[in-house]
């Protein structure tokens, strides 16, 4: 029964590309795939979950054939975390550039530097920019609940793309967004992007840490918080220059000295400079983890705590498409100090 009981969790890993070296990590009731949304429902639940989900993955599959053959389509609004706009909105997005679909997006301007193809020209047709608000409001999926001036951009927006007559992808539709369109893409309709001669030169011999702010609480996504100006101190021996970069309103403050300077800046094109040419990212468990994927570069992901990590399933599994590169882990100061040490990023 043991034996059993192990051969089926060894399928289930490998089924969403866990390498062996993560599999103590992985907790593997934290994916949200289509199946997850059935568990805890009664059978009358179950019907009704199951034809929401065919009749959203009806209305995908109809807005692709439509955006391909029009070749133009409406595509938004974005308005959440950053993790969301990396793994669920940008792969998706450039493949329907490459598929020679003019797109009208509305999304936040925080991440047009990602929006662009590898010669560094706008993969967007028409921008309907957002601003950044991070400062006011914290990011959730792709549910934030905006500041009323925002919010009329996006109703402004949406009367825009309904009365145009093209495809039109409504991803604030969130049973939509959550359960079908993040899972429907991952087949055949997302492309990896390659941004690192873009915006880097040559690999130099930095590194790079996201301080990410999260207050004195644990959670089983992001561990607890760390000492990031001890952090840097630790990693710092083994590089020329350690920068801390993020967005201003979502890291914490770090005092620095010596070879570790403080980089946080609410312009992406900055930070994706720095991560192009660095030789590790240092992060936790967040959407920062996936920005290595488009720029080449190793990512150490920091937990403070006991494994598993919840959420784990899905950044592994979302990332398949987009970057062959192995994550890598830490659990306390003195694992990442071996880990920097080592230098086998």
């Amino acid at each position: 029964m043991l034996l059993k009981k192990h051969f089926l969790r060894m399928d289930e890993f490998a089924q969403y590309g866990i390498m062996p070296h993560e599999m103590d990590f992985v907790d593997l009731t934290g994916g949200t795939t289509i199946e997850k949304g059935k568990k805890g429902l009664n059978w009358k639940g179950r019907l009704e979950y199951g034809f929401r989900v065919r009749r959203h993955i009806g209305i995908l599959n109809r807005f692709y054939r439509s955006a391909i053959r029009n070749g133009e389509c409406y595509y938004g609004p974005f308005k959440g975390e950053f993790g969301h706009f990396l793994l669920h909105n940008l792969p998706f997005l450039f493949h329907l550039y490459e598929k020679k679909v003019r797109i009208h997006y509305c999304g936040m301007e925080l991440h047009s530097p990602f929006l662009v193809n590898e010669n560094g020209e706008s993969i967007i047709h028409q921008w309907y920019p957002l601003r950044d608000f991070f400062g006011e409001i914290k990011p959730l999926a792709n549910q934030t609940e905006l500041p009323e001036d925002v919010e009329k951009q996006v109703k402004a927006f949406q009367e825009r793309a309904k009365k145009s007559g093209r495809p039109y992808l409504d991803i604030s539709q969130n049973d939509l967004y959550w359960f079908a369109f993040r899972n429907w893409q991952l087949n055949g309709k997302q492309s990896a992007i390659d941004l690192s001669a873009t915006y880097g030169r040559e690999k130099q011999n930095t590194c790079v840490i996201f301080p990410r702010k999260k207050g004195g609480e644990f959670t089983p996504n992001n561990g607890g918080p760390w000492d990031y100006g001890e952090l840097a101190k630790r990693v710092a021996p083994f590089f020329e220059k350690v920068f801390l970069v993020g967005h201003p309103s979502l890291s914490a403050e770090v005092k620095t000295e010596g070879n570790i300077e403080l980089k946080v800046s609410a312009n992406n094109a900055d930070t994706l400079k720095y991560c192009a040419e660095a030789r590790l990212i240092i992060t936790q468990h967040s959407g920062a983890v996936h920005l290595g994927a488009f720029v080449k570069t190793p990512v150490l992901i920091i937990f403070n705590g006991e494994p598993p990590i919840k959420g784990l399933l899905d950044t592994i599994r979302f990332r398949q498409n987009i970057a062959k590169l192995k994550l890598n882990y830490a659990f306390s100061l003195s694992e990442i100090e071996n880990f920097v040490s080592e230098g086998n990023f």
